[in-house]
């Protein structure tokens, strides 16, 4: 049997393209209106289509598409929206941000642990840039560059004395890995031109490990980068095992944090207990989450003190909380910044990034350490209020602004809302408020390098220990630091020299320290007269140093 073959229409065959493209069409604008709108704010250009429900889209584009169209004078379009962004973050907390394309690289690379470049320490002395070092293993040690090296051409641009700032050189250094710069340096009377291959510099966040004494060991934490857990790990390693260390002093003083996950990494080898709540986050949308102990600790550490002060913030507190709240630590210096909020970094279109509060973070004993910010211009002028109300020279000055009582593990009562107050408080040293210390101390690097260039027979066979113990800046080597600074527009002030000549002469010490032995020269003759140092020591030498304090 034949089937009948089914006709359509003519009309219809031209019709039915047109009417499934209308349906595709009408599908698609419902999907629109039922799509959740996208958590992310990008800004189109004028003259696209804009849906009006869409983030950052609305009405602040529609609004600055008709100025730059219609207002009478020119405007910057980039300024506009970069003054909206401001004024909209500005009604959040202080610690949610905008950070632009151009600045977001040098702040990840600040918590990334790395950057790219040639890997030397540099002075700008004179307007002549002078290689304090070139890092150890790094591109330029490998490529023959030493220490003492003058840089004075970059990629054939003239770098010595034209007045170039430090950040205007490092940008001429750095560049992406396996790409290669050319420098030339005055070595004595020769010039010489070196191709350096840039490659990966670690960026440390531990200044410096040593032992303090025959027992007690001391690392400087200066942020939680991605690196931290992993350098402060080896640090411990090192200590315990070369110097059989018993008790450890943290120094977290001016830390103002960084990752949480390595601030919960190294607390979790300072318990030996397993499941202790280390720190807990919460937030509106974002739910409780526990940060809680491994018991897989591999170094035991007997005690611990731990100093902080105005600076130490965020990812210091957490650390310096939970060992305050367990009992672990001895927590030593002064009250913490008072940072409480957990941030999360956002990537947008054009690069930049928006870093977000979510949540609030809690110490174990349920302390929430974050000072009020209704006021942000109290906020910001926090630091500058405990000068002026004694609370850096006595502890009798502290404001605690949550009265709410918390217990500590063993009943210790501590507080909550604007930091961490220290078990033992250690006053600010005031001679850093002196103008003309200040100055001096500015001018140290410099003369430093000229005198130790100029007298380097004098230390070559000198360890640090012998330098430490045996070595002192006389009022000579004082007065030439002071004709120094003079000459480079620090006039000399009468009134202040006796006065600050000790601190000054230690300080001019520890630089030297620094330019013969590395950073750890630095820190042993700084803590050898550091009150926060002193008081650790005493403190750890005793039974039961919590108790007792």
């Amino acid at each position: 049997m034949v089937q009948k073959e089914t006709t359509i229409p003519r009309k219809l065959n031209i019709w039915l393209p047109l009417l499934f493209a209308l349906v595709l069409v009408l599908g698609m604008l419902i999907g629109t209106k039922l799509r959740p709108v996208r958590s992310e704010v990008a800004l189109t250009n004028p003259g696209e289509e804009v849906p009006a429900n869409a983030m950052g889209q609305g009405k602040i584009e529609e609004l600055i598409r008709y100025i730059e169209a219609r207002y009478v004078d020119e405007v910057d379009r980039d300024n506009l929206i970069q003054e909206a962004i401001d004024e909209i973050l500005s009604k959040l907390d202080p610690h949610s941000n905008y950070i632009s394309a151009e600045d977001l690289k040098g702040v990840n690379e600040s918590l990334e642990g790395e950057f790219d470049g040639i890997g030397i320490e540099f002075l700008v002395v004179d307007d002549t840039l002078v290689v304090v070092t070139p890092l150890a293993g790094g591109p330029s040690e490998i490529a023959g560059v030493l220490a003492g090296d003058k840089i004075i051409e970059v990629s054939d641009s003239i770098i010595s004395g034209v007045n170039m700032r430090s950040t205007d050189v490092m940008n001429l250094l750095r560049g992406r890995e396996g790409t290669e710069v050319t420098i030339n340096i005055l070595r004595g009377k020769e010039t010489q031109k070196i191709t350096i291959v840039r490659d990966k510099i670690p960026n440390h966040s531990v200044d410096v490990s040593y032992m303090l004494d025959e027992k007690t060991g001391y690392i400087k934490v200066n942020r939680f980068s991605a690196t931290t857990y992993e350098e402060f790990m080896k640090s411990l390693e090192d200590l315990k095992e070369k110097h059989q260390m018993e008790d450890l002093v943290i120094d977290l003083r001016g830390n103002p944090g960084g990752y949480l996950n390595e601030a919960t990494s190294i607390l979790s080898q300072l318990f030996k207990e397993q499941k202790r709540l280390m720190v807990y986050t919460e937030g509106r949308t974002v739910q409780r989450n526990d940060y809680e102990t491994t018991g897989r600790n591999f170094h035991q550490v007997d005690d611990i003190a731990v100093l902080i002060d105005e600076g130490s913030a965020s990812a210091s507190e957490i650390v310096a909380g939970a060992m305050q709240d367990w009992d672990r630590a001895v927590v030593i210096g002064r009250r913490s910044f008072g940072k409480g909020l957990v941030q999360e970094q956002y990537r947008l279109r054009d690069g930049s990034a928006l870093r977000l509060t979510v949540a609030r973070y809690f110490t174990p004993s349920g302390r929430l350490i974050q000072k009020d910010y209704d006021d942000k211009e109290a906020y910001d002028r926090d630091v500058i209020e405990r000068f002026r109300n004694g609370e850096l020279y006595s502890s009798d000055s502290i404001q605690v602004a949550d009265s709410t009582v918390f217990q500590t593990a063993g009943g210790r009562t501590v507080f909550g809302g604007g930091g961490i107050t220290p078990d033992i408080f250690v006053p600010f040293d005031s001679t850093i408020m002196n103008d003309y210390y200040l100055q001096l101390r500015g001018q140290i690097p410099g003369f430093v390098y000229r005198f130790m260039d100029a007298n380097k027979g004098d230390f070559r066979e000198m360890s640090l220990a012998k330098f430490k113990k045996e070595y002192a800046v006389d009022d000579e080597i004082y007065q030439q630091l002071i004709a120094y600074a003079a000459e480079h527009d620090v006039p000399k002030d009468e009134a202040d020299i006796e006065l600050i000549k000790e601190d000054v002469k230690h300080f001019l010490k520890a630089r030297m320290a620094k330019h013969l032995y590395g950073d750890i020269g630095l820190y042993t003759i700084l803590n050898e007269d550091d009150e926060a140092i002193k008081t650790a020591i005493k403190t750890l030498l005793e039974d039961k140093p919590l108790i007792e304090n």
